[in-house]
């Protein structure tokens, strides 16, 4: 057989499978017999493997998996992959409604896509010329997990598009596993004495997740789409407009999706999810929300961590009752005292529930709580668990009251209570519960991820007395860690590793590692966008923290605070002397040429042509920057109605001041 008729047959056997796949999978419409798909599919393996040279990426035999990798190798999201904020209630939609209109003034209503919330996985998959050439995890949202060969196992996920694609495609949506599909794997595993997972998502995830891709591909995994990463690609005008496109590229969505006319359809539907839910062949937690029109998501655009252009209405937790035999009060990495209810283990929606928060004193008395009550646990929002109420009528008066401590735990320092605070702290700050708290926080996903030197790890490192404080971890050596219990040569040198691989990172994310009360992952971001480098940040004072939009009077105290002291300023610079080397943590998009750059603007008074955010986005989106008080940074002030005592400042200090009119014509204004 000459050489370009193997080609042609082998095109003809990749469409021809592709498409029975593709009619079995995902319109569940088969055309053919199992075995005659099975004899096309034999032909093909047959001449991939006389030749193999001529094996493509959408070929179905890579489907079946392959060898192991050492690890997941990072694949950054050209388009951050943003979390939702969560609802629990009608009062909730409707309230996510009136912050569209207070952000929106211009419109009158809304159109939105219902979505129902699959409890699995979200991932990237992104398609060169129609081909499947990656896949990623969400991961922390800016940066995933490459799990391509993981997701070409799946049979429902196309490895070659249809009709008329993009050139690039980055498709999103979530990998889940049903129920029938778990129960039977569940069962396989019982029988062959292995451990059972806990609930589909755990299967989905663990499935996800194996650096061997071949025992991916004897997972019943399932997928639906939802979107991609940036819609203008497509045309579309709206949400709905966008799935029907993705369905006629092959791709699988939802058939529960609803498109309503008005927030009420909203709820509507969200109740019919919601009493639905047990009859589905699959988990769902809640419903999606979103605007449906893309020229409106544009102008509500995005917070630091999630679109405010959609919501996740969440379904009420699976709820039992247990008794609460004892609480532990926890120190935390920032001083703050938790109580934490030891209960009796009860089972919630597939996971073993021991421990439920408590929060603090105010919501133990307030939900009259005694040691020995049967109480009602709920996992909130099907994650954390916590205590509903008490069941007072089922005491039999042996309960006890719960006293909160007077003196830490640990080192039994006296514990204090600001007025306006519900939270006990222990300040002393080399209390050892929050020295080793910082230094779990340090080495944790949140933190710099120091792989091998997870929180059971810290512990043992700390209590051996190896690591006091954070620049100890880079003073660790091999021979340090090799003889200690559950350790070798191979894990301590992976540790070492990690550790000198964890002195080149971001500013931001060495911000956030530092533990500092109030200042997280995005306040860190912020401060790093402004400084660019730590002798910057080192230099500045309270002041210019407070001219940062989204950094408030707590946030910039907290920080002032910290830096002020000696004894982090010696940690600090013990950390730079020991290697550490900041990198840009994303690329900007540069503002030299905008319209607005080199613009500081602060606004007075109620705007009424359109909302505060909504003008503080248009500035930014300019390249300009918007700050909350009044300096001699500022360079124009704009009014609106009922303009404060800022006004009067600002004529004072001779900054260009302007009324909302005046503020449109500078928006206009391409110069």
């Amino acid at each position: 057989m000459p050489p370009t008729n193997i080609k042609e047959r082998l095109a003809f056997l990749r469409q021809e499978l592709n498409h029975h796949a593709h009619l079995y999978y995902v319109e569940d419409n088969p055309i053919i017999a199992d075995g005659e798909y099975d004899m096309l599919f034999q032909e093909l393996l047959s001449l991939e493997k006389s030749f193999p040279q001529l094996i493509s990426q959408d070929s179905p035999s890579q489907r079946v998996g392959s060898p192991a990798l050492h690890s997941f190798a990072p694949i950054p999201h050209r388009h951050p992959m943003l979390s939702l904020e969560n609802s629990f209630s009608d009062d909730d939609l409707r309230g996510f409604e009136d912050r569209l209109h207070r952000f929106l003034l211009d419109v009158d209503n809304f159109t939105y896509m219902a979505e129902p919330k699959l409890d699995g996985l979200a991932v990237e998959l992104i398609y060169e010329n129609g081909i499947l050439s990656k896949a990623a995890t969400r991961g922390n949202g800016q940066v995933g997990e490459d799990i391509t060969a993981n997701i070409k196992t799946i049979p429902v996920i196309p490895l070659r598009l249809q009709g008329a694609y993009p050139n690039l495609l980055e498709v999103r949506g979530e990998v889940f596993m049903g129920l029938a599909e778990f129960a039977n794997l569940n069962t396989q595993r019982s029988k062959n004495g292995e451990a059972l997972f806990a609930n589909p998502r755990n299967a989905a995830a663990g499935s996800l997740r194996q650096l061997d891709s071949r025992i991916t591909a004897q997972r019943p995994l399932d997928f639906f789409t939802y979107g991609i990463s940036d819609p203008e690609l497509l045309g579309a005008e709206n949400q709905y407009n966008l799935l029907q496109s993705l369905q006629e590229f092959g791709l699988k969505i939802n058939p529960l999706i609803r498109r309503c006319s008005s927030i009420d359809e909203v709820v509507d539907q969200y109740h019919h999810l919601m009493t639905s839910r047990a009859d589905l062949p699959y988990d769902i937690d809640g419903m999606v929300v979103k605007v449906d029109n893309f020229a409106l998501q544009q102008r509500l655009g995005n917070k630091a961590r999630s679109p405010r252009w959609a919501i996740a209405a969440k379904f009420p937790a699976v709820q039992a009752t247990t008794i609460l035999e004892g609480v532990d009060f926890q120190v935390g990495r920032t001083g703050a005292i938790t109580p934490v209810a030891l209960l009796k283990p009860v089972a919630i929606a597939g996971v073993t529930v021991s421990r439920a928060t408590l929060h603090n004193e105010d919501e133990i008395r307030r939900k009259d709580l005694h040691i020995g009550d049967t109480v009602l646990v709920q996992r909130a929002g099907d994650v954390i668990p916590e205590i509903v109420k008490a069941i007072s009528s089922q005491r039999n008066g042996n309960e006890k009251a719960i006293s909160m401590p007077t003196s830490c735990p640990v080192c039994l320092s006296e514990l204090q209570r600001q007025e306006d605070k519900a939270v006990l702290r222990c300040i002393n700050s080399q209390c050892p519960a929050q020295n080793l708290r910082r230094l779990i926080h340090f080495t944790s996903k949140a933190g710099l991820d120091i792989d091998g030197l997870g929180k059971k790890a810290m512990k043992q490192l700390y209590s051996e007395g190896l690591t006091q404080d954070i620049p100890a971890i880079y003073a660790l050596k091999k021979e340090d860690l090799v003889h200690l219990e559950g350790w070798g040569e191979v894990s301590a040198q992976k540790a070492i590793r990690a550790i000198e691989k964890s002195k080149k990172t971001t500013l931001n994310r060495f911000l956030a590692a530092l533990g500092i009360r109030h200042i997280g992952e995005v306040t860190a971001q912020l401060l790093e966008d402004t400084f660019k480098s730590l002798s910057a940040l080192l230099e500045a004072d309270s002041n210019s923290f407070l001219d940062i939009e989204g950094v408030g009077s707590q946030m910039a105290a907290s920080l002032s605070t910290f830096l002020k002291d000696e004894g982090n300023r010696r940690t600090l610079q013990q950390l730079l002397d020991a290697g550490f080397v900041f990198s840009q943590a994303r690329s900007k998009v540069s503002t030299h040429n905008l319209p607005l750059n080199g613009h500081v603007l602060l606004f007075t008074g109620k705007l009424s042509s359109l909302s505060r955010n909504e003008a503080k986005k248009k500035v930014k989106d300019r390249g300009g920057q918007v700050v909350s008080s009044l300096s001699k940074k500022v360079t124009h002030l704009i009014c609106g109605e009922k303009a404060g005592s800022k006004l009067k400042k600002a004529e004072e200090m001779g900054i260009v001041i302007l009324n909302e009119d005046e503020f449109q014509l500078l928006l206009q204004n391409d110069r």
